[in-house]
């Protein structure tokens, strides 16, 4: 049984295949052709557009914050000056009580309602000064 190739009286034994574990595929690879310039300066050009938007949008409301918080602070400073202001005149109010009651232990007397104080005028300070020696050597 050796010699099978060309003897005829030997009956030929069928050839079994054996399959592999895996079977060997072709895939077609197709390239791409590169995109146009055109369409690529188009593309860049919408995305710079796009960021140039958001920047605007986001620097507007960057100012938009900055003048809130400066408002912010100006109202703090209106509220305390006003506190200030409100604890002034309680202090000037009375200062006004007590310089009437000062006045009175000092020997000043109140003038009457009807009472016109008269008080010269004096055209310049040199006639104050003339007026000042002139009572003085008087004196």
């Amino acid at each position: 049984m050796a010699y099978t190739r060309g003897n005829l009286a030997v009956k030929p034994k069928p050839i079994e295949r054996v399959s592999p574990g895996y079977r060997e595929q072709t895939k077609v690879v197709t390239r791409r052709t590169s995109i146009p310039i055109r369409e690529k300066l188009l593309y860049l050009f919408t995305v710079l557009l796009c960021v140039a938007l958001a920047s605007l949008v986001i620097w507007r409301y960057a100012h938009i914050y900055e003048l809130n918080k400066h408002s912010q602070k100006t109202s703090a400073v209106i509220s305390s000056n006003t506190v200030k202001i409100s604890q002034l005149e309680v202090q000037r109010q009375t200062l006004k009580e007590k310089i009437v009651e000062t006045a009175l232990k000092e020997g000043y007397v109140l003038p009457e309602e009807e009472s016109v104080i008269h008080v010269p005028r004096v055209s310049s300070s040199n006639d104050v000064t003339g007026n000042l020696k002139a009572d003085t050597a008087q004196k």
